[in-house]
């Protein structure tokens, strides 16, 4: 990205907080709108062909992937070679955040859990301590 196109993803984010009053709720509204201008450009979120031979996941055709779901961004950690071992819920809540996406561990499950059943994860029960606890790790 240009200091041009920076310097336009800046302004509209100011724009979109500035009826906002002052203080820390403004401060993070401009940074999660300024993030997003810039990762997805200024003219809006990149679109992605599908390829139907894969699952209708986005293709590798030299074109940038834009993970939109939570499950391409688990896929993505995946590709990372996160998953090489068994990783707990708040594992991957913070691999996720390190990246930016931030989800409360409630949110993640349904999505973990879909993984699995196409096969994508593996989900073991392990102990940690006194308690039980789900690990996801690759298949």
């Amino acid at each position: 990205m240009n200091s041009s196109n920076l310097i336009a993803a800046r302004r509209k984010a100011e724009e979109a907080v500035a009826d906002m009053s002052d203080g820390p709720l403004k401060v993070k509204a401009f940074e999660v709108i300024l993030s997003a201008l810039i990762s997805g450009g200024t003219e809006g979120p990149e679109t992605t062909e599908r390829d139907p031979a894969s699952g209708g996941h986005p293709s590798d055709s030299g074109r940038a992937r834009a993970l939109t779901s939570l499950a391409d961004r688990v896929r993505a950690l995946a590709d990372e070679g996160f998953f090489g071992e068994p990783r707990s819920l708040a594992d991957i809540q913070g691999k996720l955040a390190e990246h930016g996406w931030h989800y409360a561990q409630t949110n993640l499950s349904t999505p973990l859990i879909r993984l699995v059943r196409q096969r994508q994860l593996r989900r073991l029960q392990q102990a940690e301590g006194n308690k039980r606890v789900w690990k996801y790790s690759l298949p």
